[in-house]
């Protein structure tokens, strides 16, 4: 089955979020058993910036350590490796910057397309989480003002009909806030392709709530960087 068919799958589903630059090989062992334990559905690998070469190793030591799918989440061009199972292809739908709506895809098409990768087009928008982030740095773009439902849900609906199969609306890594419970809602409300919640999400309480919103699928990873034992705790609200 491929890996957006497991997306569309009718039920609550956990991806943890892995950022190469933070984990040495064994820790990255230690969360691909636990989250393999844990029936954990996707891991997501991938940062905002990354300053080192380990992309390609820290994929491939989770695919020899467990046989959850593993997702490519690109801050860039650069963050691709033929060795993982899918990459969503991100178009910042969110913003104003050209880059970053389509400038970096060309770029990045001919070597996406050599390396045989699931390819999964992503509408991808961000949400003011109370304090700058990575994310909005790097991409040189505001985000959706955290009380702005309206907005959120207009710009799915333009991405869901520009052919975009999922929709990522993202805080942040280390936001203070995480996106409201209303803005999930009625964003959901408004499509019919998968929605995927990230950014801030620092208790499985939270995420309950967020799955009861309406989120398909919640990506959760820096609070599991410093206790993957934690892993257990979240996949239990699904």
């Amino acid at each position: 089955m491929e890996v957006l068919d497991l997306f569309k799958q009718n039920k609550k589903q956990l991806a943890v979020l892995i950022d190469p630059d933070k984990l040495e090989t064994e820790e990255l062992i230690k969360t691909a058993n636990i989250s393999k334990e844990a029936d954990v559905d996707y891991i997501f690998v991938g940062g905002s910036l990354l300053t080192s070469d380990d992309l390609f190793r820290s994929v491939r030591t989770l695919k020899e350590s467990c046989d959850i799918p593993i997702v490519l989440f690109p801050g860039n061009t650069y963050q691709i490796s033929r060795n993982a199972d899918a990459l969503l292809f991100l178009s910042l739908i969110s913003g104003r910057n050209p880059d970053m709506l389509i400038g970096m895809h060309v770029l990045a098409a001919p070597y996406i397309k050599l390396s045989g990768l699931n390819t999964i087009p992503t509408g991808y928008m961000l949400i003011d989480s109370g304090k700058p982030t990575s994310v909005t740095y790097m991409s040189n773009s505001l985000p959706i003002p955290h009380d702005k439902k309206d907005i959120a849900a207009c710009t799915a609906m333009a991405g869901e009909m520009l052919g975009l199969q999922l929709i990522f609306m993202d805080a942040g890594s280390g936001a203070d806030k995480t996106i409201t419970e209303e803005m999930v809602s009625f964003v959901k409300q408004s499509i019919d392709v998968p929605l995927i919640i990230g950014g801030g999400v620092k208790s499985p309480e939270k995420l309950k709530s967020l799955y009861d919103a309406g989120a398909d699928i919640v990506v959760v990873g820096n609070c599991f960087e410093s206790n993957p034992e934690l892993i257990y705790k979240f996949a239990e609200m699904r």
